[in-house]
C-alpha cells in the first residue's frame, strides 16, 4: 500500500464489523464504522473514503438505497455489498445499482482481501493512462461519447458485462477498454472465441486437464479460467456455446471455481467475466437455445455497441485512422481520399460496420493508381446485399478466386503457386495475380509466407 486508506463499514452485527475491521487493518486500511444508514450518511459527508463495505439489510433501510446515494453524491467511491449466502438476485440488483462488487456471508477472508485490493486500485488513478492507438474507440459523435462514458463506469465495477451489437462494431475493443481502465489492468485480458473451439475440447480448454485424463493428454494443462486468474476472461460469440457447456460454465461463474478434466479437486479462480455476441441472446433464450440462468448471470449490465450507420459523422476520422494503419502495415506511402469518395462512404449503410470499412479501404488502396482514392476505387455495392469484401484475381491456373482479408488456405495456395512460377520474383508474381506489388507484400506478411 502506497498511501493511507480509509474505509467505511456499515453493518448492524458487531461480530461482522470486528471481522472486517481486523482484516482491513492488517491490510493497512483504517476504518470508520456505522450500524445504520443514518450514521453512515453522516460519516460519508464528514470524511473522504477510499472504500465502502455495506450490509444489504440494515435497521433503517436497504443497502441498495445507500449504493444509489453514493452513486449520486460520491460516484468515485467503490462500494461493495455484503449479502446473505446464496442470495444472488439481491447481489445482482446491487451491481446494477452501481455496486463495485459483493461478498457473501459467511465472509471468505481470501475473497474479501482480493475485493479490497481491487477496490483500492481504483483510488490510485496514476496507474491508469488514457487509451491510445489500437485501444481507442474513435469518433466524436454523441453516441460514441455516451459509449465511452458507459465504458468508464463499467470499468470501475466488477459486474459481468454483456456487450451486444452487430459484427464489426468493436465489441472486443470495448471489452479490452473495460479491462484496461479497471483495477485488473495489470493482469491478463484473455479473449476466447467460443465458436472456434471444437465441442469435444471445450471443457479442457476452459477448465484445463490433468495428465493422462484422456488420449493425447501428455501433461497437465491449465484452462482459460486459470490463465485469466486475477484478470478478465472475455467470452466472444458466447451464443455459440453448446447447452451442455453452458451448464458447466454457469457453475464455474457461480462458484468461481473450476475442476480440470481428470481432477477430483476444484481450483478457486478470481476472474471478471465479459461476454459478447452479434446474435440476439434474449431471442435464443426464448427459443430454448441458450440457458436463461446463464443469460441472467452474464448479462448483469448490457453495453450496446452502435452500428456505423448510426454515427456517419465519425466516418472521416475512422477513414483517416484506417488509411494510416493500412499504409503502415503495407510499408507504403499514405494515400488520401477524395471528398466525393468520402461522401460516398458516408452514404453507405455498412452492414459489416467498421470491419467492413477497413476491408473497403484495403481494396481501394490496392486498386488506386494515384495518390488519391476516388469513388470508383471504393467499388461500393448498390445495396448491402451485393457487397463482397473480396478482390477478384486471376489464379495462375486461370481459375477465379477471391483474395479477401480472411486469408484462407486457397489464397495462400494461389500466392505460393504464383511465387513458385515466377521463381519468387514478387513483382512478377503480383503481375501474374493481377494485384499491386504492395498488396502482394502485405498479403505475404499477413499469411506468414516465408
Amino acid at each position: 500500500m502506497n498511501k493511507d486508506y480509509l474505509a467505511l463499514i456499515i453493518d448492524d452485527e458487531p461480530d461482522i464489523i470486528e471481522l472486517l475491521e481486523i482484516t482491513l487493518s492488517r491490510m493497512g486500511v483504517s476504518c470508520r464504522c456505522a450500524q445504520n444508514l443514518k450514521d453512515a450518511v453522516k460519516l460519508l459527508a464528514a470524511e473522504q473514503f477510499d472504500l465502502c463495505l455495506s450490509d444489504m439489510r440494515l435497521p433503517d433501510g436497504d443497502g441498495i438505497d445507500f449504493v444509489r446515494h453514493i452513486q449520486k453524491h460520491t460516484p468515485q467511491l467503490p462500494v461493495a455489498m455484503i449479502t446473505a449466502h446464496g442470495n444472488m438476485e439481491t447481489a445482482i440488483e446491487a451491481l446494477k445499482a452501481g455496486a463495485f462488487d459483493f461478498v457473501s456471508k459467511p465472509v471468505d477472508l481470501k475473497v474479501l482481501r482480493n475485493l479490497v485490493k481491487s477496490a483500492l486500485k481504483l483510488t490510485d488513478r496514476s496507474k491508469f493512462t488514457p487509451p491510445t492507438g489500437q485501444s481507442m474507440l474513435l469518433g466524436n459523435s454523441a453516441i460514441m461519447d455516451k459509449t465511452r462514458q458507459t465504458i468508464s463506469k463499467l470499468a470501475r465495477s466488477q459486474a459481468p458485462v454483456y456487450i451486444s451489437g452487430p459484427s464489426g462494431a468493436g465489441k472486443e475493443l470495448a471489452a479490452r477498454l473495460i479491462h484496461e481502465q479497471g483495477p485488473r489492468a495489470e493482469q491478463l485480458f484473455v479473449p476466447v472465441n467460443c465458436g472456434a473451439i471444437p465441442p469435444e475440447l471445450m471443457e479442457s480448454e476452459f477448465f484445463g486437464h490433468k495428465k493422462g485424463s484422456f488420449t493425447g493428454a501428455a501433461s497437465d494443462k491449465e484452462g482459460l479460467f486459470q490463465a485469466a486468474n486475477g484478470g478478465t476472461l472475455f467470452l466472444d460469440e458466447v451464443a455459440d456455446l453448446p447447452l451442455n457447456m453452458q451448464v458447466k460454465l454457469l457453475r464455474a461463474i457461480q462458484e468461481m471455481a473450476v475442476r480440470p478434466v481428470g481432477s477430483q479437486a476444484e481450483i478457486s479462480v478470481n476472474v471478471r467475466i465479459l461476454s459478447a455476441t452479434h446474435k440476439d441472446l434474449a431471442q435464443m433464450v426464448e427459443a430454448g437455445h441458450f440457458r436463461q440462468d446463464l443469460y441472467y448471470r452474464i448479462n448483469v449490465i448490457e453495453l450496446p455497441m452502435p452500428c456505423l450507420h448510426q454515427r456517419t459523422e465519425d466516418i472521416p476520422i475512422l477513414v483517416e485512422h484506417l488509411l494510416r494503419k493500412i499504409s503502415a502495415n503495407w510499408g507504403s506511402q499514405h494515400l488520401r481520399i477524395s471528398k466525393p469518395a468520402l461522401l460516398a462512404l458516408q452514404g453507405y449503410r455498412f452492414p459489416g460496420n467498421v470491419r467492413e470499412l477497413e476491408n473497403i479501404l484495403e481494396r481501394a488502396m490496392t486498386l488506386c493508381d494515384g495518390k488519391m482514392i476516388q469513388v470508383d476505387d471504393l467499388q461500393l455495392p448498390e445495396s448491402s446485399s451485393d457487397f463482397t469484401d473480396t478482390i477478384i484475381i486471376d489464379k495462375p491456373d486461370g481459375m477465379k478466386q477471391g483474395l479477401d482479408p480472411a486469408l484462407n488456405d486457397q489464397e495462400r495456395e494461389a500466392i505460393i503457386k504464383a511465387l513458385e512460377q515466377t521463381r519468387y520474383n514478387k513483382t512478377a508474381a503480383a503481375k501474374l495475380l493481377g494485384i499491386s506489388f504492395r498488396a502482394l507484400r502485405y498479403r505475404i506478411k499477413k499469411l506468414g509466407i516465408e
